[in-house]
């Protein structure tokens, strides 16, 4: 009987000592939360459109840097960026600051070039045999003697990454493609994307290359260009053929668009067998305005699952945060 007694002081002793080393610990935590709270945060980066209002729960890209787990985060892009946009902060990645081709990324940077050079949207274009793809053969629906607007030939390229539309722009770009190519290297100079060099419009050619930070500079520059945003989340629209008066069908490269549960604010799909399947996104989940890269990504699908992946990561890691919150705040 004296044992048994003894066994259940130790135990309760024990039991003791265990909550006072859980209720340290989360003090400790509570005194680092309120350390890294936004009012406490260094001031994010200036931007030139504005982004959304803090939520009242908002949590600090330094916590979800702290308190995420990089190992449960199972990704099949060889390369990935998540960036808070916000703040600025880079919330995971993975071989960021390495070039690859970057396929009908390309065409991100060709829509922001035309736009830039401020040519008519309304004035037509019309695809002939020039604008074929020699390099790999991909196919189009916009057949030679087409005519679109610039305005129809930007929202082809972009929503549903035609390389047709793409080439005729740069085709009729002033001076031709040779000048094209070169205000989209010029431009990548300006925005300082220091590893990225550009061969032509569509993004067919493997010297069209990129690395995720890079590419994370160029779509900070979209924020400039509403019409980009608009153009490159379309589900689903339809063109006009100048030519024969008949409308042309198409659907947008990236199937997340559909989904209501993504709020996607700019997006651009690409394939080739040297870049592998790639995905860029500005998506805002929970709140909170993200920068999204995937490239290299092993399957059709992929990119799609990796992007649904750091949805679930990310909402994860503030559902933890909240919880030591509120762990915190009730001691």
């Amino acid at each position: 009987m004296l044992s048994i007694t003894r066994k259940l002081v130790t135990g309760m002793i024990l039991g003791l000592v265990v909550i006072a080393v859980f209720l340290v610990t989360m003090t400790a935590r509570a005194q680092q939360l309120t350390a890294d709270s936004p009012g406490n945060a260094a001031a994010a980066p200036a931007a030139s459109a504005p982004l959304p209002a803090l939520p009242a729960a908002y949590v600090p890209a330094s916590q979800i840097v702290r308190y995420s787990n990089p190992n449960k985060l199972f990704l099949r892009s060889s390369v990935a960026l998540i960036m808070d946009e916000r703040e600025g902060v880079i919330l995971h990645g993975r071989n960021i600051d390495r070039p690859r081709p970057i396929a009908s990324l390309t065409k991100l940077m060709t829509a922001l070039v035309i736009l830039d050079t401020r040519l008519p949207l309304d004035e037509t274009i019309e695809i002939t045999r020039a604008d074929r793809d020699r390099l790999r053969g991909t196919k189009s629906r916009l057949h030679y003697g087409t005519v679109l607007t610039r305005h129809d030939a930007l929202l082809v390229a972009l929503a549903a990454s035609d390389n047709r539309a793409a080439a005729a722009l740069a085709r009729t770009y002033p001076h031709g493609r040779t000048a094209m190519i070169a205000a989209m290297n010029g431009m990548a100079k300006k925005l300082g994307m220091t590893t990225s060099r550009f061969a032509d419009a569509s993004g067919l050619h493997s010297g069209n290359v990129a690395s995720a930070r890079d590419l994370a500079k160029l779509i900070a520059a979209t924020r400039d260009y509403p019409l980009i945003r608009m153009m490159s989340t379309n589900r689903s629209f339809r063109v006009t053929d100048w030519q024969t008066g008949l409308e042309i069908a198409f659907r947008n490269t990236n199937s997340l668009v559909w989904k209501d549960y993504w709020s996607i604010e700019l997006s651009k799909t690409g394939y080739t067998a040297d870049a592998g399947n790639c995905l860029l996104m500005r998506a805002t989940i929970a709140n909170r305005p993200l920068v999204i890269v995937l490239l290299n990504s092993w399957g059709k699908l992929s990119k799609y699952g990796d992007s649904n992946r750091i949805r679930k990561w990310l909402l994860g890691t503030e559902r933890k945060i909240q919880t030591l919150r509120n762990t915190a705040a009730s001691t």
